[in-house]
């Protein structure tokens, strides 16, 4: 919950509700926490491999970050029923 909440602070009770429901949300915020520990973690790395990794990771990150923002969107999307027409 926390890479999320600092990407959408605002939006912090919605996460943890979604968190709580929704299985495959909970994959992505995983998702997202683990691609920012990999991208910490390439710091660690000889140049000539950190520059393409840490890429590879901050384009990830920001899928993620992305995919999430839809999923929340979507989270707020109720069906109204419309009355039938005479």
């Amino acid at each position: 919950m926390q890479s999320a909440t600092r990407w959408f602070p605002a939006r912090g009770p919605e996460i943890e509700t979604l968190l709580a429901r929704d299985e495959n949300f909970r994959g992505l915020c995983d998702d997202l926490a683990a691609a920012e520990e990999a991208l910490a973690a390439a710091e660690q790395l000889p140049e000539n491999l950190r520059t393409p990794r840490r890429r590879e990771y901050e384009e990830l990150i920001k899928d993620l970050a992305e995919e999430i923002a839809e999923a929340l969107e979507r989270a707020n999307i109720f069906p109204i029923s419309r009355s039938p027409k005479y």
